[in-house]
């Protein structure tokens, strides 16, 4: 983990309120595990105060500007803008400097048993599945994802995917790209098809409900990667608490997201008492 100033390299809209970051980060980005996030400070002034998380998409390495200098190293992430800070990072350009904290949190574990993996993301929820995909094709695994949007504008780097060699499935609400209705409908009958998979998912809170309740039927390990509003990033201001499994009153288990996650398996959380917590949101609602 590193909090330094950089700047940033390229800030590109990629579908209507989507936008791809690349930022300059010396030293970190063979450090960046599939599934973790990094902090961004918005601007280096205030307002506003917090830092806002952000899932890590991609890392990589560009030429150096001459000869003799060692090549670029960047990470990339993908954002929706969805309120003032958001916005503020959609209006930034090539070379101006931002802060960022990371990379923070637990990853996925992609030493599950079984050859069959399937990925499956909800709008933004797409995000850290990228470096997930591109490890388990390097082990060797077969990996199909599950891309599931309201509408086309919300299915996002399907190009990038099937580069890497992803079999990719796309479900639309609205039927505007793919096949119509949920993402939840398609990964049914994959696992139907194939019982031993291995099943790795990140997107809003009811598909991921919906999610655990199909995998919890079908008798499959599942690992989901949280969204959650937090402050610090670290564990100390406790904003992104979730409860664990076997929560109550009398023993509480209380999970932080940004510390003990993002990444769970599913039996570690209390499934029945996810929606009453605070703070999800579809990436990062601010």
């Amino acid at each position: 983990m590193k909090n330094f100033k950089t700047i940033i390299l390229s800030n590109q809209e990629i579908s209507p309120g989507y936008f791809r970051m690349r930022i300059l980060v010396p030293g970190i980005s063979q450090q960046v595990r599939p599934g973790q996030f990094l902090m961004f400070r918005v601007q280096l002034s205030l307002p506003p105060l917090l830092r806002r998380p952000f899932g890590i998409f991609q890392t990589g390495f560009l030429e150096p500007d001459c000869d003799g200098l060692p090549p670029k190293e960047f990470l990339e992430m993908v954002y929706k803008v969805v309120g003032s800070g958001t916005k503020m990072m959609s209006e930034l350009h090539g070379g101006d400097r931002v802060e960022i904290l990371g990379p923070l949190g637990r990853g996925f574990d992609t030493d599950v048993p079984g050859q069959e993996k399937i990925l499956i993301g909800g709008g933004i929820g797409l995000v850290p599945l990228y470096l997930l995909a591109d490890e388990l094709l390097q082990k060797n695994h077969h990996v199909r994802l599950l891309m599931g949007g309201r509408t086309r504008q919300d299915i996002i780097a399907v190009t990038e995917f099937e580069r890497l060699g992803v079999e990719t499935y796309v479900s639309t609400e609205d039927g505007s790209l793919g096949e119509e209705g949920l993402i939840t409908q398609v990964l049914e009958r994959k696992l139907t098809k194939f019982p031993d998979a291995a099943v790795y998912a990140c997107g809003p809170m009811p598909m991921l409900e919906a999610v655990q309740r199909i995998c919890a039927g079908h008798k499959v390990p599942l690992q989901v990667s949280l969204e959650a509003l937090m402050a610090c990033g670290v564990g100390a201001c406790l904003g992104c608490v979730v409860k664990g499994a076997g929560h109550s009153e009398a023993t509480p288990s209380y999970l932080c997201t940004c510390k003990a996650g993002p990444v769970f398996k599913a039996e570690q959380l209390d499934w029945q008492q996810m929606q009453q917590s605070d703070g999800y949101c579809e990436g990062c609602k601010s």
